[in-house]
């Protein structure tokens, strides 16, 4: 009995943190620990957002405009003003509202997406990325410039917590399972962090290695559909790094082509999507064996950056950041289709309405 009890103990203190704990309190049960993207399913629309005409919404940087794209016709029917520097359209939680992540002009401007119409900018500094907290209950604001990362109401965007970071660029995120964590990437600096959802605390740092004479730039971060790894892009060493979710810290890399920048899983919860930014590229991952399957090139080039998947999920829609250009690829063919001409600098456009029950952030992660 007594050594039996030990081993519990040992097994006990060797689990991550957020095994040993209940799911985060008042998020939305996982339906499928097999895929927490189970929600996401094709068409599978939440009643907010029944009724609402898919469009596709690209913030541009340098044009201080949001193009808004009839995906049916590739033809822009819209443009949305903004203070200063949109960098993405941001899905809320509640799934009502899209909101344009000004961070030059310091502002977070609402989108009814019924209407697709811009409502009353509220100010907030440096709101470079921006993402909900799994129960809701906070806007986690990425002021990457502040070096901070600040836990917001979710309506008001009045600041509940700053946390300081140990590390400069901090700007993408993604959470584990049972949502009581989040690992958020230090693009300047090549780390990671490791963050406590509920008491918006620092847990752990982590630091990539060097790959080539480049030190790494991590970008945009995605946690598998069993909820058992997380994959980074590495826009300095070409590729992607996995990390288990309960071992922060535990790295193997992949090459997947220059500038792996965004991350995107596809709604049969199958394969991942990667974007090479440097070579013009989409690199497909199979995520039952961490296997790369395809790439899918852009004729002439091009710069890939941030998007989206379709309601269907048959189109993946993609900004070229330096093109000032928008990309669709078929995902079912595995072909690009067309580009789109838009402002300058496109960056993280998004889809919407997708499907799902309630979203993290970014472009549209949802769950």
């Amino acid at each position: 009995m007594r050594v039996k009890l030990f081993l519990l103990t040992v097994l006990a203190f060797s689990l991550p943190i957020s095994a040993q704990a209940a799911p985060l309190s008042g998020m939305p049960p996982v339906l499928d620990p097999n895929n927490i993207y189970a929600a996401d399913a094709p068409n599978n629309f939440s009643d907010v957002v029944k009724g609402t005409r898919e469009l596709v919404y690209v913030p541009n940087f340098r044009s201080a405009t949001v193009s808004v794209i009839d995906p049916t016709t590739y033809k822009i029917i819209k443009t949305i003003k903004t203070i200063a520097g949109p960098q993405h359209v941001v899905p809320s939680w509640d799934l009502k509202t899209l909101w344009v992540n000004d961070n030059k002009g310091n502002y977070l401007t609402p989108i009814d997406p019924k209407t697709a119409t811009g409502g009353k900018d509220i100010y907030v500094h440096d709101p470079y990325n921006l993402y909900f907290t799994p129960n809701g209950k906070y806007a986690v604001v990425m002021a990457e410039s502040d070096k901070q990362i600040v836990f917001r109401d979710p309506q008001t965007m009045a600041i509940k917590k700053t946390l300081k970071v140990p590390c400069a660029g901090v700007n993408h995120a993604d959470w584990t399972a049972d949502g009581n964590q989040f690992v958020a990437t230090c693009e300047f600096t090549g780390k990671l962090i490791l963050v406590d959802t509920a008491k918006m605390a620092l847990v752990k740092v982590a630091t990539l290695k060097k790959q080539n004479s480049m030190n790494p730039m991590p970008q945009d971060i995605k946690i598998s559909p069993d909820g058992k790894t997380f994959y980074i892009a590495d826009m300095a060493s070409h590729g992607i790094w996995i990390m288990p979710a309960d071992n922060f810290g535990h790295f193997t890399f992949l090459r997947t082509g220059k500038g792996a920048h965004g991350l995107y899983v596809t709604r049969d919860a199958k394969t991942l999507l990667i974007t090479n930014r440097e070579e013009g590229s989409v690199s497909v991952l199979r995520f039952s064996d961490n296997k790369l399957i395809a790439k899918w090139k852009i004729p002439g080039g091009g710069s890939p950056d941030m998007g989206n998947i379709s309601a269907d999920g048959k189109f993946f829609w993609v900004s070229g950041r330096y093109d000032d250009e928008v990309y669709v690829f078929n995902i079912e063919k595995g072909a690009f289709v067309t580009r789109i001409k838009v402002g300058q600098e496109p960056h993280g456009l998004t889809i919407w309405p997708q499907p799902g029950r309630y979203s993290l952030g970014h472009t549209g992660i949802i769950r």
